[in-house]
């Protein structure tokens, strides 16, 4: 069992993830903000991987792609800073970029660089799933590295359930047809397709990301999935004035209070 499975196991519900970018706001800041991100009580991290043209997202994960990799950034030096994580660091870590700087990698080079450090999955949003399934799948499970997809609310349910099928983690239910960024609160259409994915009973847990920014937004989530990801308001919080232990404490409660 995987330390994602071994999640999923011990806690049921309300689980929180968060996003950041790695090299942002400096570019040594990428273990410490793991580190006291584990201390305040995130579930689950993922690290972004910087990328040039990070379609998926909005301007507050765009800005922080760009200043990351301004500070010099790469996958190569996010393996070398991510060395030693699992003497201090026990939660499960994923990986979270763009197929361009894995392929310039090499995916085998790239899957076993992600087991010798203790990386548990990865999300490749612009990875299709049959490309996946055909080419590279055999490589991810040889190195025990979870691929996690996603599904968004026009997603049809032949292919929710051939996600479904191919995931060994939980499934990433995108909030919207849109890009990253945060919201005060979601709308019934929304509410709708969490609804109706919930009803599927799926054998993947779900969790949902795009859009939640806090307490009222994550508590709605978890009412239909097993938790959210917090992506764009932990990077506001990471580039306010002070500490990143005082802004990381205050993040993480204006979530889970």
């Amino acid at each position: 069992m995987n330390r994602i499975q071994q999640l999923f196991t011990q806690k049921q519900s309300n689980i929180l993830s968060v996003y950041f970018t790695a090299g942002f706001p400096e570019l040594n800041s990428t273990v410490r903000i793991i580190k006291l991100l584990q201390e305040h009580g995130v579930d689950m991290i993922e690290i972004g991987m910087p990328f040039s043209d990070p379609l998926a997202d909005g301007n507050v994960i765009q800005h922080s792609s760009t200043v990351a990799l301004r500070n010099g950034m790469t996958v190569s030096l996010l393996f070398s800073q991510l060395e030693n994580i699992r003497k201090t660091v026990t939660i499960p870590l994923l990986l979270m970029g763009y197929i361009n700087p894995v392929l310039q990698y090499g995916v085998e080079k790239f899957c076993e660089s992600c087991k010798h450090v203790g990386i548990d999955g990865v999300i490749l949003p612009d990875l299709p799933l049959h490309e996946y399934i055909k080419d590279y799948k055999h490589i991810f499970d040889a190195y025990g590295i979870q691929n996690i997809l996603l599904i968004s609310p026009q997603t049809e349910e032949q292919r929710i359930r051939m996600i479904d099928e191919h995931t060994n983690a939980f499934i990433y239910m995108v909030s919207s047809s849109s890009t990253t960024g945060t919201k005060s609160q979601f709308s019934d259409e929304q509410i709708q397709y969490f609804k109706r994915i919930q009803s599927m009973q799926l054998q993947n847990p779900l969790l949902v990301g795009f859009g939640i920014s806090n307490t009222e937004t994550f508590k709605q989530v978890c009412l239909y999935t097993h938790g959210a990801i917090v992506g764009s308001a932990c990077i506001k919080a990471l580039e306010k004035e002070g500490t990143l232990e005082q802004n990381i404490s205050e993040f993480v409660a204006s979530i889970k209070e």
